[in-house]
């Protein structure tokens, strides 16, 4: 295989979904496991539905998974020289005619166009379903079919890997190579990501952007992992991969034809699992970087709470609202008020205020007093936190004694 050299060609008119990244993914994996090259070029020929603002938003989109281009990005509207001298080598050919302005490419009928997809494999088209198309517009810019042709060739582009939407415009852009003699990459097009429903993917069911995706408390590695695995499958029953695991595993021969389903709550379970490979230290880190709640407390207690609500998170949102139980307690009913005051006694009675000797001296006082162990355990619960918690022993020695008293003061205050 000669040097694979790939890109990722968005149209800044927007901050692209997540099925859009997962093009860019595949393109990246290629290039890398090749040892190629992959390109950003930002395809900004089209100034009517421009977003200068989306540019960022693309390039974060790439680096926030690790996806890095090779060398600088490049802008179309910068090489408008280039599709104006490449225009001026059609004209001579007789290639072209103006109309209002515009340029548009003669398409010569009866010749049959194909090609070997390396996903779909042999695709037939005939020049009669193909009409004279604008290849430079009245403002002077390429449409999409000229400059991305322009581009490719000369950027060596080995591998076009795209969205199947494309496959009926490629035959367009082989009569451009063919017009210029010059040889054409080699396509993929890639089935879309389809909803649970079998439809096309909607904004509700999962067609974000990857940026809101990070925003709702969602890890680059479990997206890289969970989208690498949209279309794509890896050897044997694995499915736990890091980016370098994905790069070095990666072929096209692994693709699939069909479109992928996507699934949110596999998504889910490729978050929680890389929350559970985080050490402590990187854990905290994250939920201190992502977590408003985790700002207002000291390391030492933020590994005690994070230690207890670990292994409930699903995403990094989920720290808030698991564990708010111990910044402020729950709104929860409280329970009998004498059972209450029994809990209170019962607290007070604890000289040394740990874990282990807060479940010492409350299963001893449950047994003396002959308690039901449950009902005891749901009275502190609901009087100091909510109806669900981690371990009660474990949670009560996340807060001070005075605060839990403080707690349970409140409680039966609301009691009757």
């Amino acid at each position: 295989m000669s040097r694979v050299v790939v890109r990722y060609a968005p149209s800044p008119t927007g901050i692209p979904h997540i099925g859009n990244i997962r093009t860019a993914l595949f393109n990246f994996l290629l290039a890398k496991n090749q040892n190629g090259q992959f390109i950003l070029r930002i395809e900004d020929t089209d100034r009517k539905r421009f977003i200068p603002k989306s540019i960022p938003k693309i390039k974060e989109s790439l680096l926030v998974l690790g996806l890095k281009w090779d060398g600088e990005e490049i802008y179309q509207s910068k090489r408008l020289n280039l599709y104006q001298e490449h225009l001026e080598i059609l004209k001579k050919k007789q290639l072209t005619y103006n109309k209002e302005g515009a340029w548009y490419f003669k398409v010569e009928k009866s010749k049959k166009i194909s090609w070997q997809d390396l996903l779909h494999g042999p695709i037939n088209f005939s020049s009669d379903v193909i009409e004279d198309f604008v290849i430079v517009k009245s403002d002077g810019f390429p449409t999409y079919h000229f400059a991305s042709v322009v581009d490719d060739h000369e950027m060596q582009v080995s591998h076009v890997m795209r969205g199947d939407e494309w496959i009926s415009s490629t035959p367009k852009h082989l009569l451009l190579y063919q017009a210029f003699s010059w040889n054409p990459p080699k396509f993929i097009h890639l089935p879309p990501i389809l909803g649970p429903d079998k439809k096309k993917l909607s904004k509700r069911q999962g067609a974000r952007s990857v940026l809101e995706y990070i925003e709702d408390g969602y890890l680059p590695e479990a997206l890289v992992n969970f989208l690498a695995l949209l279309g794509w499958s890896p050897k044997g029953d694995r499915e736990l991969f890091i980016l370098d695991e994905l790069i070095r595993e990666f072929s096209l021969d692994r693709l699939n034809k069909n479109s992928p389903i996507f699934n949110i709550e596999k998504l889910n379970w490729f978050n929680k699992k890389y929350l559970q490979k985080y050490t402590s230290d990187e854990l905290i880190k994250k939920i201190r970087n992502f977590s408003k709640l985790a700002k207002t407390v000291n390391d030492q207690h933020l590994v005690k709470i994070s230690r207890l609500v670990c292994d409930r998170l699903t995403t990094l949102a989920d720290f808030d609202s698991i564990a708010s139980i111990f910044f402020e307690k729950g709104k929860e009913k409280p329970p009998q008020k004498s059972k209450i005051e029994n809990a209170r006694k019962a607290i007070e009675s604890i000289i040394t205020w740990d874990e282990y000797s807060i479940g010492q001296v409350l299963d001893e006082w449950i047994a003396s007093n002959h308690f039901e162990s449950s009902d005891f355990k749901n009275t502190l619960r609901l009087s100091v936190f909510a109806d669900n918690t981690p371990p009660i022993y474990q949670s009560l020695a996340v807060l001070s004694k005075e605060e839990v008293i403080n707690r349970i003061d409140d409680a039966i205050k609301k009691a009757k």
